[in-house]
């Protein structure tokens, strides 16, 4: 069944989320912020594995970097754009609306946070994007399920932490993740293994960030980074124009 991937995805976050907000009311605040940190912390180095996978390789037995400057243009163009488009206040004002009119104002601005970092965190990243077109390709949803189980468990942490806006982040995947599932016999001949691998370094590096946020308290834009994943794909279509784009 072509979609089932992205259901059982989202039925073990609804799930994950449902523990961590029952957890949350006798969970005490030191313990919150360990397990925020911790959460952060293997985001983190999840992020960190996933970019190097697709900037280092070994030539003739040494290691060297590859698309460096894809990274740098997409991350800039892509700051570029979504700072112009201010998507990051986009989401947080969804969010807020969302926390007034389901959760009465309540969880002290929480389920706003909660919303975005988990959206962002399920959204982006390799196994979302090549699962599902491997879902929707060849209906094996084997990846998304393995994907279902990692979110689910971060799911109860973000839930325990923040409260109910983790709830709403199925909206977006569900979206997103379908969205792909579905159109992924038109886009999967313009997608190639090279092309999909720089989308998905771009992604770690954005869920990076979410790690280092989490980590350390900060507030790196990362909604505003997102048009980033989208650049490798105008850069693929524009080299067949100009060949030297496809040196980056």
């Amino acid at each position: 069944m072509i979609g089932l991937g992205t259901i059982v995805n989202c039925c073990t976050i609804a799930a994950g989320t449902a523990l961590g907000v029952f957890l949350k009311g006798g969970l005490p605040r030191r313990f919150e912020t360990t397990i925020m940190q911790a959460l952060g912390l293997c985001t983190f180095f999840i992020g960190i594995g996933g970019a190097a996978s697709g900037l280092l390789t070994f030539e003739d037995g040494a290691l060297s970097t590859q698309h460096t400057m894809l990274l740098v243009l997409s991350l800039v163009l892509g700051a570029v754009v979504g700072e112009a488009l201010d998507i990051e206040t986009r989401l947080n004002d969804f969010g807020a609306w969302c926390q007034t009119r389901f959760s009465g104002g309540s969880e002290d601005g929480k389920f706003v946070q909660g919303f975005v970092t988990a959206s962002l965190l399920f959204c982006v990243g390799a196994m979302a994007i090549v699962g599902a077109l491997e879902d929707g390709l060849n209906g094996d949803p084997s990846i998304l399920i393995a994907k279902a189980v990692l979110d689910g468990v971060s799911a109860v942490i973000f839930a325990a932490s923040l409260g109910k806006g983790v709830y709403l982040s199925i909206l977006p995947l569900f979206i997103y993740q379908g969205g792909i599932t579905l159109l992924a016999r038109f886009i999967r001949p313009w997608l190639t293994d090279a092309l999909i691998s720089q989308i998905s370094c771009i992604g770690s590096v954005l869920i990076f960030a979410i790690g280092f946020n989490l980590m350390f308290d900060k507030k790196v834009k990362v909604g505003n980074l997102l048009p980033a994943v989208l650049f490798p794909i105008l850069f693929f279509f524009l080299a067949r124009f100009f060949p030297a784009l496809g040196t980056l």
